[in-house]
């Protein structure tokens, strides 16, 4: 079993070692034979397409780790935490929703003017920025219906089982959603889990998400 970390750059391979907050974390990770890094370095291609690709890379038993270049991982048991979790659920991440209502485009978002859902449905924990300041957004472990894409990870031989993967139609943004969804409807497993991790971004909300909006909708109906 492998945990393999599944990663898109813009960043050539010199600059993502030097540059980027997950080429670090890598560096510090190198003391785990389980730990493996599949990344698309110089990358333009929408992160459906770079997940997939590392995703065929995998054996069914090893645990794909799908996240952002901006994310730093502060938790060096990131390996047992991951194994322990994906005992539990099929697909785990670090912050999600315990229910999705219809037309809601994100998972914490319930309207496209960015009013949070009920506190009492988030869950999980993400630090954020310089600072590191974390957010609590609620308990963890819980079950979702869905999850943050900064980092998702899920066991590669029950994905394979059900034929769960990234729709290529979503490049930067709805990809997580549509996944988690894609993950429910086939039967899968969702849930948070604690796992610290500090993410550079805030987030991305402005022109291109909202753009691709119609796409998701238009897939989903709700």
């Amino acid at each position: 079993m492998a945990v393999v970390l599944i990663s898109a750059t813009r960043a050539s391979q010199p600059e993502f070692a030097q540059t980027t907050w997950l080429g670090a974390s890598l560096q510090r990770l190198v003391f785990d034979p389980r730990i493996r890094a599949q990344v698309a370095f110089g990358n333009k291609a929408g992160l459906p397409l770079v997940y997939n690709a590392g995703l065929a890379t995998c054996q069914d038993d090893d645990i794909a780790v799908f996240l952002h270049d901006d994310v730093r991982l502060d938790d060096f048991y990131l390996a047992d935490r991951l194994t322990e979790a994906l005992q539990r659920y099929d697909i785990v991440g670090v912050a999600g929703n315990r229910r999705r209502q219809p037309g809601q485009p994100g998972w914490g978002f319930v309207n496209a003017q960015g009013q949070w859902d009920e506190t009492q449905y988030l869950s999980g924990c993400v630090a954020h920025g310089e600072s590191g300041r974390v957010t609590r957004f609620g308990p963890s472990p819980a079950d979702c219906e869905l999850l943050d894409g900064l980092l998702l990870a899920a066991h590669v031989g029950r994905l394979r089982a059900v034929g769960v993967r990234f729709d290529t139609r979503f490049d930067f943004h709805l990809y997580d959603l549509d996944f988690c969804r894609a993950a429910r409807a086939a039967g899968l497993r969702l849930g948070s889990w604690s796992l610290a991790l500090t993410h550079q971004s805030g987030g991305s909300f402005g022109t291109a998400w909202r753009a691709a909006l119609p796409l998701y909708f238009d897939k989903w109906g709700d």
